[in-house]
């Protein structure tokens, strides 16, 4: 059905507090849907409408002007929607019995009220500061809006530091240090947790890790910083690391005082709760943006992850509804992508430490797959996907890679928002052709493993499982050629390689468990498939093979195995 835009005959006075990317795209929809009403938008800041997803771009020099990331001001939007925008304005107080903010210009410090019918808080979220001696020296930034990117690109150009050290080591994070090695700075990553890049799962990032050492990155993972001196960082552990520019980069919080003061309810995330039309719990009063609480698309579960994406799309959704529109939000999969140093790590959905926190019965595969034939230059892709035994639904995915990440991460999102079984992603009709992609698709391929384990029996263990595992009558069986296992293999494995296996079978005992692995899982599955139908009764195929596991176990690297494992014929006509 379609709903046609409210065109009201009285005026209706909105106030939108925060003019990014949630409070302008309110103001839009809401003027696209009502002419007359009468809508005012106050920023403390000098910047609106930006693209913070873009400044360590520019600080890169990817993006040569700052005005590209800014193209909208005041003037643009009283022009084009009829809105008023109020710069370095900040709403001190929000008046909900007498719906009315107080206000304070910050050029002249003048304080004055302003009415509302229906108030829109899009406050955005700010960046953890940290606390620590040394956090306000000028060589110290965090950066969370233009004007901080503008700051720390007047600096390296000035300044040009020769060293750098990013503390916290997030989206953000990763982007800055990639950006600040383009200028030829020396990059060094604290990290407090165990393992970098916190939105994905350490057996992810663990190939993360090995690209950024590869490329001369320093990365202290478990460490805090206690200290920043003029010239460097100092640890917990008294390690002291050079560093002519520091960068603040340890997450951001929900900017929530004001309505917190106001008496709207926060969630259990700490950020606005709101229903699906984006409705705090007081009347006339809604919030959108990197200031809310989410909800996760498959268990309805509060989520906070803020994205511009996620702002966009709440802030569209608020400027329908109060303008009588029938919009409503249907939750998030918490998506994000980004690149680093010239690789893209991507996730939606669950880890797999929250699926099994939130009681799922989990199964993870891990699917190492070229985004298109090597023939062409096919580059290898790592795909974690984690399932719900119990429903075969997809409940997370983790791709790192360089080429085609974004569009099987998306195929993914897809079919989640969906709510397919994993038995459908092989059925999908994807696009095929060699300079796109494999005839089955890396997408495809996850279906056919994760089908196979759950509906055939053709179980899987992950890298942590068999770490874990104190079976004494586990039986492991590297398939592999001679020399692959002895550049490297898992211990207590025992080298058959596939092609003799069948002559080897009255050599084992097919009532002990057993575990097949090659490189990346294919040759692993085809050795699987033979104890099975051989009578052995419990085998499990390593997911991910030698080369997830070896990374992760940080022994020697696997060498290349391009005649084995692949979809495609190779340069040596090998299938």
């Amino acid at each position: 059905m379609t709903r046609k835009p409210v065109r009201t005959t009285t005026g209706n006075r909105i106030i939108i507090i925060g003019a990014v990317a949630a409070g302008t795209s309110a103001a839009a929809k809401a003027r696209r849907n009502n002419e007359n009403a009468i809508i005012t938008l106050y920023d403390a800041d000098r910047y609106i409408s930006y693209s913070g997803c873009g400044l360590p771009y520019y600080i890169g020099g990817r993006v040569r002007d700052i005005k590209e990331l800014t193209p909208r001001d005041p003037a643009f939007f009283e022009k084009k929607y009829g809105v008023t925008v109020k710069i370095r304005h900040r709403v001190e107080a929000i008046d909900t019995t007498n719906r009315s903010v107080r206000v304070r210009n910050l050029e002249t410090g003048k304080v004055f009220d302003d009415s509302y019918d229906t108030l829109v808080i899009a406050t955005g979220s700010d960046p953890v500061r940290l606390t620590i001696p040394g956090v306000d020296l000028p060589h110290v930034f965090t950066l969370r809006n233009p004007a901080d990117a503008v700051a720390i690109r007047t600096f390296v150009e000035d300044k040009k530091p020769q060293t750098a050290v990013i503390i916290g080591t997030g989206f953000i994070g990763l982007e800055t240090a990639d950006n600040l090695s383009l200028r030829g700075i020396g990059i060094t990553l604290i990290e407090k947790l165990p393992n970098i890049c916190p939105s994905i799962d350490p057996d992810m990032a663990a190939h993360l890790l090995k690209h950024l050492t590869g490329r001369g990155v320093r990365v202290e993972s478990g460490r805090i910083a206690v200290a920043i001196k003029d010239s460097s960082v100092i640890l917990d552990d008294g390690t002291e690391i050079p560093a002519n520019i520091v960068i603040s980069a340890v997450g951001v919080r929900p900017n929530v005082a004001l309505a917190k003061d106001a008496g709207i309810r926060l969630g259990v995330t700490g950020a606005i709760a709101v229903d699906e039309a984006q409705r705090t719990n007081l009347p006339n009063v809604y919030a959108c943006g990197d200031c809310t609480e989410n909800y996760f698309v498959l268990t309805g579960m509060p989520f906070y992850r803020p994205l511009g994406s996620t702002a966009n799309k709440t802030g569209r959704i608020t400027g329908d509804v109060i303008t009588g529109g029938d919009f409503a939000h249907r939750g998030v999969l918490g998506t994000a992508i980004f690149e680093t140093f010239g690789m893209t790590v991507a996730s939606t959905g669950l880890s797999e430490k929250l699926a099994r926190e939130q009681g799922f019965d989990v199964l993870v595969s891990i699917n190492t797959k070229p985004h298109r034939p090597e023939y062409l230059g096919g580059r290898e892709m790592v795909i974690k996907a984690i399932v719900d035994r119990k429903t075969h639904m997809l409940l997370g995915v983790q791709i790192v890679g360089f080429d085609g990440v974004d569009k099987r991460m998306d195929v993914f999102v897809t079919a989640m928002t969906a709510l397919l079984r994993v038995e459908d992603l092989f059925h999908l009709d994807l696009a095929y052709a060699p300079p796109f992609s494999t005839t089955k698709d890396p997408v495809m391929y996850t279906g056919m493993i994760l089908e196979n384990a759950l509906d055939r029996g053709r179980e899987l263990i992950s890298e942590r499982e068999l770490s874990s595992r104190k079976d004494k009558d586990l039986v492991i069986l590297d398939m592999r050629a001679e020399a692959q296992f002895n550049a490297g293999h898992v211990p207590g494995a025992r080298n058959v390689p596939h092609e003799k296996l069948r002559d080897t079978l009255c050599e084992l005992d097919p009532k002990k468990p057993v575990v097949t692995y090659c490189n990346k899982g294919t040759t692993g599955n085809a050795a699987q498939n033979i104890l099975l139908n051989s009578g052995f009764g419990e085998v499990y195929n390593l997911t991910g093979g030698f080369k997830h596991y070896s990374t992760n176990q940080s022994t020697t690297p696997v060498p290349d195995d391009r005649e084995e494992d692949g979809d495609e014929p190779n340069s040596k006509g090998q299938p």
